[in-house]
């Protein structure tokens, strides 16, 4: 009998499955509405990303004063980032978002206030970063822990990719348009437009459907904190993942030194390119993230594509090329991308919804923290040897460390979607909710 094979893909075909898989914008309103959303306030954030910094230099003229932002804004993300986790799974978590949302735009309205007193004051600018990082910490738990209950479960890590490339955008246009924003229309314009984008993107979550605790959530407490915790520990794969991202970012995560790195490759009109380059090969992977949805051992491409972070690094710091120096940054910016994307599809498609927030505020940790205390290795390094080897020697151990990580962690290697016991199980929640929904 003659053996029948399907046609193979035409090059129309190759190329839409490459493209982003845009099945949740499709079949979630809501997800739109927090896309969009999203999108507006990211913008908006990055005119006072830029603008702060740029307005500590012009009131004091102190490097130190400028770097002492992220000491303020770290303790603060910790602590509520934790607490925010709990709330997440006590309250409603629209309201959740609704209210530190409006908060954020608050606090944006009062450096637009301090900002146009006849003599701005520096205190000001610590408290409300302060403050801003306090309702970061509350809301991103929140936000995240949404997404599995408006995202049918074999849609979420589409929608990790999509998230993503929504952030990507920003990073690569926002601090652009802020430079333009405020060397054209001054400080005062860029935290207006920065409110301004917190109210639209208010109205736009006013729509979100109503997302109540379960009827048994335990009140937000220590105690329900480190159950999460427990839960977490208990899950080696989960466990891994932070692990993992938190080797990464802390070996290999030089940007705090990338204005020394420019002077060193005689490039310091590069310096832009330099923050924007890892973005720009994120963007790259969100762009042609179709394959996403097909892919089922996530943990090895978790690890996988940390390594590739790691090694791209330390190419980074060996080469004397400042273009092949922005090329090998943009490659490890595509690899955490694709790490982040199969750690989030771990997250999404495995962690039960009481949990879900409390597990978010710990995940939030992982990915904040390591950056920070990332920055910090890469300055001491560079200070005790030199710029380049700080970068490349940071590389070689991110990929040591997540070595040994996946070493010592064989369940996150072996992790299958199809075949992990909380997959499965989650999969069967959401098909018997589906069915009660329809019923």
């Amino acid at each position: 009998m003659t053996e029948h094979h399907p046609p193979p893909p035409s090059p129309a075909g190759r190329l839409r499955a490459l493209l982003p898989d845009l099945s949740p914008w499709h079949s979630s309103p809501d997800f739109r509405r927090m896309w969009i959303a999203g999108l507006v306030t990211v913008f908006g954030s990055f005119l006072t990303f830029v603008a702060v910094p740029l307005q500590l230099k012009e009131l004091t003229g102190s490097t130190l004063a400028v770097g002492a932002v992220g000491a303020v804004e770290l303790v603060p993300l910790i602590v509520f980032g934790l607490y925010g986790g709990a709330l997440a799974d006590a309250l409603d978590r629209r309201k959740l978002i609704l209210w530190t949302e409006a908060g954020l735009g608050v606090l944006s309205g009062m450096l637009l206030l301090n900002t146009l007193l006849p003599h701005p004051m520096v205190w000001p600018l610590y408290v409300v970063a302060a403050l801003v990082s306090a309702l970061t910490g509350l809301q991103r738990p929140a936000l995240q822990a949404i997404v599995p209950r408006i995202v049918p479960h074999e849609q979420l890590p589409a929608a990790t990719a999509l998230n993503s490339m929504r952030w990507q955008v920003g990073a690569i246009a926002g601090p652009s348009l802020a430079g333009v924003v405020i060397t054209f229309a001054g400080l005062p314009w860029a935290y207006f437009l920065d409110a301004l984008s917190f109210a639209l993107s208010l109205v736009l979550a006013l729509g979100l459907a109503p997302s109540p605790a379960s009827h048994d959530a335990e009140k937000p407490s220590l105690r329900g904190i480190l159950d999460g915790a427990r839960y977490a520990w208990s899950r080696k794969e989960l466990l891994g993942t932070y692990a993992v991202d938190m080797a990464a970012m802390f070996f290999a995560y030089p940007t705090a030194i990338f204005p020394f790195l420019a002077d060193d490759l005689d490039a310091r009109w590069a310096l832009g390119l330099m923050y924007s380059a890892g973005a720009v090969g994120s963007l790259v992977v969100s762009l042609t993230s179709g394959w996403v949805s097909r892919i089922h051992r996530h943990g090895r491409l978790v690890v996988l594509a940390a390594v590739g972070w790691g090694a791209a690094m330390a190419v980074a710091g060996w080469l004397p090329n400042v273009w092949l120096v922005l090329l090998f940054l943009a490659v490890a910016g595509g690899c955490d991308t694709v790490s982040g994307l199969f750690r989030s599809a771990i997250w999404d498609q495995t962690i039960p919804d009481e949990l879900r927030g409390r597990l978010a505020g710990i995940e939030l940790l992982s990915y904040s923290v390591g950056p920070q205390l990332g920055q910090v290795r890469a300055g001491g390094m560079a200070a005790l040897t030199s710029v380049r080897t700080s970068v490349w020697s940071g590389g070689l151990a991110c990929v040591a460390s997540v070595g040994l990580l996946a070493m010592s962690l064989p369940k996150l290697m072996s992790y299958d979607q199809r075949t992990d016991p909380h997959a499965v199980r989650m999969r069967q929640r959401k098909a018997a909710e589906a069915v009660s929904e329809a019923a």
